[in-house]
């Protein structure tokens, strides 16, 4: 270390844990009392290979019967999610004034009621399988899908995360959704009430709002916003409906924007494009941009037609 560092280090360091003392939430230093992000990561993969057991290895587990290798993954993530459970537990205003071993029985409880929703989760991922496979003409087979769509992968945490929220564990539920926005790019709140033969396609730049109701098969596309109308209102806006109801089986497509609590797209309706929504539309509605005009300039243009028929698309 250079001497100038070496002359200034002391202070620096005395500037820097002075500002620690100012009580502002910033300054917690009560680390040992945190969820742990690693831990919750760990969480989400080892809940993945209970869930989708013939495509997720683990070489720490050299055990070639399922039944014993599902056994040991279960209790590992029953004891972690119990612990990191209790942690975040400490972040219910209502809960945190309780003694330690009350919130540990609760701590449990939540976490037998999660461990027993596995078989729903699975029955609902096993429908976002079976959408994604029929809807993507590009999607080599279903196993491709499990293995490598960021869709998917954002739906599966996103769903372990909804039980949590339903609960009411504090923290946790955002930590998981938040792990997956991160690897995918797909920003889908855990409070979001999502039905079966949910459909993510590309994925990218997808946000799912907090109240957002979405009704089985519905499709949508990348860079989708379903989202609330208004944040004006700040923290008087919790819990009330901010986000959008899809209805069963709507599509949306690449860029749309639907925004507001009481804006309701209907049953079988398909929105177009770049729409831009803040009201409700009846069932079977096609919504698209109008008169959006585009200029072609060069040789052997005059043959170009535009037709207001043909906007559908799949990429």
């Amino acid at each position: 270390m250079g001497r100038l560092i070496c002359d200034n280090i002391s202070e620096i360091i005395f500037d820097i844990t002075s500002d620690y003392e100012k009580g502002r939430p910033i300054d917690k230093q009560d680390m040992f009392r945190l969820p742990d992000r690693y831990e919750v990561r760990s969480i989400i993969d080892k809940l993945n290979r209970i869930v989708y057991a013939g495509y997720y290895v683990d070489r720490t587990y050299k055990i070639y019967n399922l039944n014993t290798s599902v056994a040991s993954l279960t209790e590992d993530v029953a004891y972690t999610l119990n612990k990191q459970i209790a942690l975040a537990l400490h972040f219910d205003p209502e809960i945190s004034k309780l003694p330690d071993e009350e919130i540990r029985v609760i701590s449990e409880d939540y976490t037998v009621k999660f461990m027993k929703k596995i078989p729903e989760i699975r029955e609902y991922l096993d429908t976002d399988i079976e959408a994604l496979f029929v809807g993507d003409p590009a999607a080599e087979s279903k196993d491709a899908i499990v293995i490598a769509y960021p869709g998917l992968f954002a739906i599966s945490v996103q769903r372990y995360a909804h039980v949590l929220y339903q609960l009411g564990v504090p923290i946790l539920p955002r930590v998981m959704t938040e792990h997956a926005h991160s690897k995918t790019g797909i920003d889908i709140n855990p409070g979001a009430t999502i039905g079966k033969y949910f459909f993510i396609d590309h994925g990218t730049g997808v946000v799912v709002g907090e109240t957002t109701v979405i009704g089985e098969n519905v499709k949508i596309y990348q860079g989708v916003t379903l989202g609330a109308l208004s944040t004006r209102g700040g923290r008087g806006l919790i819990d009330k409906k901010r986000h959008p109801t899809i209805e069963d089986n709507v599509t949306i497509y690449s860029g749309a924007s639907i925004l507001g609590g009481d804006t309701v797209i209907g049953e079988g309706s398909v929105i177009g494009g770049n729409v831009f929504l803040t009201k409700s539309v009846p069932p079977g509605t096609k919504v698209h941009v109008a008169n959006q005009e585009l200029k072609f300039d060069g040789k052997g243009i005059k043959d170009l037609v535009e037709d207001d028929n043909e906007w559908f698309y799949v990429i």
